[in-house]
């Protein structure tokens, strides 16, 4: 094992175990560098490493702190990763959508308020009847970033957020130049929001699986 891996393992290990918890200030380089039996130089290379996936923060002039290790802060690092994806695989990023976002909506179907279905309603009610593609496809993120939110799972909304980049493309492309696509978004939203409102888990997630299966579908003809 490399010996920055070794620091991060063992900087991992008490953060684990409750040595360290968010929010806590880390030993001093020179003493925790001695209390893990490291270099003071592996130590250093492993916090710059747990701070670019903030499991650390480090504050100059002050020192260096767990973070709040909130699914949401961590699950950062997986934009960056998306940021990187080629073109090739939009289709994988379509198939891991199909298997999430159906999920998220049974527990929408769930859990969401009727506040939060009201504003899915006016949501909808904005993109009018005629809207340019750009519109539809801003609609659409939101959209399902709004259910994604009311399933009340914090790791599952980061990771559907995070996901929905790579496939904002295709959407526009689909809207561009699939006849009917404006229509039959905003009849699949209605039916997801119908759903919802319904308190219908299994046809929530039906309907959500239509949804992206059919994105998913037409773009592996149009590939």
């Amino acid at each position: 094992m490399a010996l920055t891996d070794e620091a991060i393992d063992k900087i991992k290990g008490m953060i684990l175990s409750g040595a360290l918890g968010p929010g806590d200030r880390l030993p001093k380089e020179a003493d925790l560098a001695e209390r893990l039996g490291l270099s003071r130089n592996s130590l250093r290379e492993a916090v710059k490493a747990l701070s670019l996936i903030r499991v650390l923060d480090v504050r100059q002039g002050d020192g260096t702190y767990v973070t709040s290790l909130d699914s949401n802060l961590l699950l950062e690092s997986l934009n960056f990763v998306v940021d990187f994806h080629r073109d090739d695989t939009v289709l994988e990023f379509m198939e891991v959508r199909r298997i999430l976002e159906p999920a998220a909506a049974a527990l929408a179907a769930e859990r969401m308020s009727p506040a939060q279905v009201g504003r899915l309603r006016d949501l909808l009610a904005e993109l009018g009847r005629s809207p340019s593609v750009e519109a539809l496809v801003a609609n659409d993120l939101e959209f399902h970033r709004q259910i994604a939110g009311g399933a009340g799972n914090s790791v599952l909304c980061s990771l559907i957020d995070g996901l929905s980049g790579p496939t904002v493309r295709a959407r526009i492309w689909r809207g561009l130049t699939q006849e009917g696509a404006v229509d039959r978004t905003r009849e699949q939203h209605e039916a997801i929001i119908d759903a919802i409102e319904g308190r219908n888990p299994d046809l929530a997630r039906s309907w959500t699986t239509v949804h992206i299966a059919g994105v998913e579908e037409w773009l592996r003809r149009a590939l």
